[in-house]
Formats: structure tokens, sequence, C-alpha cells
């Protein structure tokens, strides 16, 4: 095995206890100064600025993140073609993103960061191709059959890249799980799927314990959960995903935060703690971290939390 990679798999690290996510990387990156506005937010550093990827991964591995998501989300070839972006190129990107987060790892070792880390490529839903907010809503009007033909060619280049494992991340609806969970067969690589939620339902209305099934019984699954919701709303989320699924939980809310729309600006006040992810761990989560507005120093808190004799 190359030592770029971790001497065990990400799924051999969930049964032995809990693992760290990262935390939001728009954040991250827009702390550093990077301006992400336009269609392909943060992927469009990809491209112009992959030296930032890097070192965002990096600030969480040092906060005490075990796994770095890939700036890959709104990585698309639809995407990346409107601005003039061939095929050729767009997978070279998406390889790109892996490429990043392992070198990334490879500086956290140097600066002595000993423990395994991991890459999980991420793959955002249909929605946030169109960067119009449908991925908060779902229902694209596509057919299942539509839905897998898109996200197929991008899984296969990500998996190209060997990444540790898909994350099937923000996912809205279950035409969209389903399609996805037909997409990532065969492709040698396991993956996460994680629906983003309002309350006990999917963004698109529907029940959750309908929505896990769909993935109790995908072999290429190795965690199911959710992301990208409001910290509150992820309690009961975790204890569904472990009762329908028996697998184990990945969960990284936002900080807690309400993202206004036509002022394009967060709104309210954190409610994201560390102390929350205790209740997370009981409930039969493992893969555990943040997702918008939360960063470096929340991720050190939950790591501290979850390896309290690292402190």
């Amino acid at each position: 095995m190359s030592s770029d990679l971790p001497a065990r798999t990400l799924a051999e690290a969930l049964a032995a206890g809990a693992v760290v996510l990262d935390g939001g990387m728009s954040n991250q990156l827009r702390s550093a100064g990077h301006d992400l506005g336009g269609a392909l937010w943060s992927a469009r550093l990809l491209a112009e600025r992959p030296e930032a990827l890097t070192e965002a991964h990096l600030a969480y591995f040092e906060a005490g993140a075990d796994v770095a998501i890939t700036g890959s989300y709104q990585a698309t070839f639809e995407g990346f073609a409107r601005h003039g972006i061939g095929h050729e190129e767009t997978v070279r990107l998406l390889g790109l993103s892996v490429k990043l987060a392992r070198e990334a790892a490879r500086q956290a070792r140097t600066r002595g960061v000993g423990r395994p880390l991991w890459v999980a490529a991420s793959a955002g839903p249909y929605g946030a191709m169109l960067a119009d907010g449908s991925e908060y809503r779902g229902r694209y009007g596509l057919s299942v059959g539509a839905l897998e033909r898109f996200h197929r060619p991008r899984l296969e280049a990500l998996a190209a890249a060997r990444p540790d494992v898909l994350a099937l991340e923000t996912v809205p609806d279950t035409d969209e799980a389903a399609a996805l969970l037909r997409a990532v067969r065969g492709l040698g690589v396991p993956a996460w799927l994680s629906y983003s939620v309002a309350g006990d339902r999917t963004r698109a209305g529907q029940p959750l314990a309908e929505a896990f099934a769909l993935a109790a019984e995908a072999d290429e699954v190795i965690a199911v959960g959710v992301n990208c919701c409001a910290p509150q709303d992820a309690d009961a989320a975790v204890v569904t995903a472990a009762r329908v699924t028996g697998k184990p939980v990945v969960v990284y809310p936002n900080s807690g935060e309400t993202w206004d729309a036509g002022a394009r600006d967060w709104t309210g006040r954190p409610s994201f703690t560390a102390e929350q992810v205790h209740g997370w761990r009981e409930s039969g989560a493992r893969l555990i971290g943040g997702c918008c507005r939360v960063g470096p120093e929340q991720i050190a808190a939950i790591a501290r939390t979850l390896r309290p004799a690292a402190r």
C-alpha cells in the first residue's frame, strides 16, 4: 500500500470508534480572502487557485479532522462547460480535488500529525450545479434514470482518483438518493449518503425513515446520515438513521445560522456546540463534523470531545 494512504480503511476505523470530519470549505476559503462569487462557487478555485484548497484542508487536519472532504461539491461537467472548461479538463480537475486533499494530508504529517487521515470525494446534488438554491428543495422534474446519468460520469472521474470514500452529500430527496445509489455501483470505492433535512423529513418532504431505508441494503454505503441542516434537526435524524439502516451514521450540520438568499448573507446566532456530539455518538454517529459556517475552531472542539485523551 502506498505510504500516502491510511494503513486501515475508513470502514475499519468506523467499526473501532468515532472519526472527526472537517468543517465548511466555503467559509474557510472566504476567511482566507478568496472570492467565491459565481455559479462555480469554491469549485472555481480548482482551476484558478488550487493551492487554496490544500491550505483549507490542511487547516482542518491541523485542527483535528481525520477526514478532508474535497472541493468538488459544485464541480460538474455541465457547470464547468458553461465556463468554457471542456470534458477532459473537467476530469483532470475532479481528480485534482482528491490530489489536493492528499497533499494536505502529506503536509499535515510533516507538521507532526501522526493519526490516520482520509479523503472523501464530494459529490453534491444536481441542484448544486443549477446554482439557484434548488438543492434545498429537490424534486427537479427529472427521473431517477436521468439523475443517475448526470451523476455517474462525475463519480467515475472521482473514483478514478482513488479517494477513500465518496461523499454523496446534501441530498434533498429520495429520487436523487436512489439515483446516486445506482450510480456508485461497481466503482470500487465505498460511499456515504447524507441528506439535507428540515425537521424529521428530507428537504423535499419525505419521511426520513423512508429516505434512510434506501441505503440499508447498499453494500457500497458505509455510513448514512445528514449534513447541511440545523444542529437541532440532526438529533432525531441520527437516531432514525441508525435504527433504520444499522450502519454507522454520518452527521455534519451547519452552525445553526440561517442563510438569507435575498441578502446573500447568514443571519442569526450559531447554535452548534461540540457538546452535542456526545448525544450523536451515543445514538450511533461515527463520522462527526460540521458544514456551513463551522470552522477549524469548532472542529478542534469536536476532536477534543471525541478524543479526550488527546487534549
